[in-house]
């Protein structure tokens, strides 16, 4: 029999379990090399949690070699301390987090050779140093651009931490012109991010990979009078467009329509505290287990994002349940949608608030537009779809 050929894979964070965009989008890019490739993962661990190496499921890797992180406080004051010194470095943040494990990573791949090496994430590009010499060619998939989604966010935020954004925005540019023509070719999700990854390195070959969800069957309808919003309320669009909400969409939604509840769904909902504590009609789930399902329980998916790169897993995972989406335009930003057939746009509160209460309010437009978002993920946003546009 001919060998397979080998791929090493190096990831920020977990593929396993799947939760969260982040999770998905590398699961599907490790299912697909684990079904043409012996594969080796290399992956890290944040302090407590579970071992990535257990959850990996074996038919898919080889090797998986696991890098610990250091403890790093997780509240107000310590993250506002290390953001100050990172401002003065000039460092991203979670380039600054990952930074510090090429002699580890190197002991993993002495004497290793490998047919196509993969990295996930900009921020653990300068690993290249360390994989390139082993790997015949590299690949650097783009979850975002991440000096745009720091722009966005400097554009949203107050001075001081908009100085901090435009300050990270410089510095990952810099190194987004640096390492992207590097690689023997960089993913991105949409052609929107590619034309940005293509005018800031003229140089790189790149191609889009879209973000897409496992083979989902429809869940049954919940109907609850209910709207919910999804994704992790620690990753800063996420919490920057709870706030948006809570503080101007959600008073207007709350007096129309006096038994609605909000719902949040997502890891790490302690960073929403202060916008969601107090109402009654407000519920936090936190993580679930199969996030469509929670989805489906709800009338309209609220994607009210203000800021952000990349494609949108909340808004594929809502037309997975069949739910309609009401997203701002910078939300829906690199998916193919079309106002008043597979969701609704709207940008600022009365507008999204508007446009909430018209699906609301009137059953047939929910169910039609829930069920063209379902016949477009079918067929443009599945694993084996979005698989057959990789070359390797």
């Amino acid at each position: 029999m001919t060998a397979r050929p080998s791929a090493l894979f190096l990831a920020p964070e977990a593929p396993y379990p799947i939760a969260g965009g982040g999770s998905l989008r590398s699961a599907s890019l490790l299912e697909y090399l684990g079904r043409h490739y012996d594969v080796d993962v290399i992956v890290f661990r944040q302090p407590g949690a579970l071992d990535p190496a257990s959850l990996i499921p074996i038919r898919l890797v080889r090797r998986v070699t696991v890098l610990e992180l250091p403890p790093n406080r997780r509240g107000f004051a310590a993250r506002a301390l290390r953001n100050a010194g990172r401002v003065v470095r000039r460092t991203p943040p979670l380039v600054d987090r990952f930074a510090g494990f090429s002699a580890q990573i190197a002991r993993a791949l002495s004497g290793a050779r490998y047919d196509l090496g993969v990295i996930e994430h900009s921020w653990c590009a300068p690993y290249l140093e360390q994989v390139s010499p082993v790997c015949t060619r590299t690949v650097l998939d783009l979850h975002n651009v991440e000096s745009v989604l720091h722009g966005r966010c400097a554009e949203a935020e107050g001075r001081a931490t908009a100085t901090a954004h435009r300050v990270f925005q410089r510095a990952s540019r810099e190194l987004e012109r640096a390492w992207l023509p590097r690689f023997s070719l960089v993913l991105t999700t949409s052609q929107a991010d590619a034309a940005l990854a293509r005018a800031m390195a003229p140089q790189a070959r790149v191609a889009v990979y879209p973000n897409a969800l496992p083979p989902t069957p429809l869940p049954a309808a919940g109907d609850e009078e209910a709207i919910v919003f999804s994704g992790n309320m620690e990753y800063h669009p996420n919490l920057t467009a709870v706030r948006f909400f809570r503080r101007e969409v959600w008073p207007r939604l709350r007096d129309r329509w006096p038994l609605l509840v909000w719902r949040l769904v997502g890891k790490n909902p302690a960073a929403v505290e202060r916008f969601t504590a107090g109402d009654p009609r407000i519920e936090v789930a936190g993580p679930v287990v199969d996030a469509v399902c929670e989805l489906a329980r709800s009338r309209v998916a609220v994607v009210p994002l203000l800021t952000g790169s990349g494609t949108r897993l909340k808004i594929l995972e809502a037309w997975a349940a069949g739910l309609p989406v009401v997203s701002t335009t910078i939300g829906a930003e690199g998916l193919p949608v079309l106002d008043g057939e597979n969701a609704l746009l709207a940008d600022g509160a009365e507008a999204f608030a508007g446009a909430v209460t018209r699906l609301l309010t009137c059953t047939e437009l929910r169910q039609q537009i829930g069920s063209a978002g379902r016949l477009l993920l079918e067929k443009e946003f599945t694993w084996e779809t979005a698989w057959k546009m990789l070359d390797f």
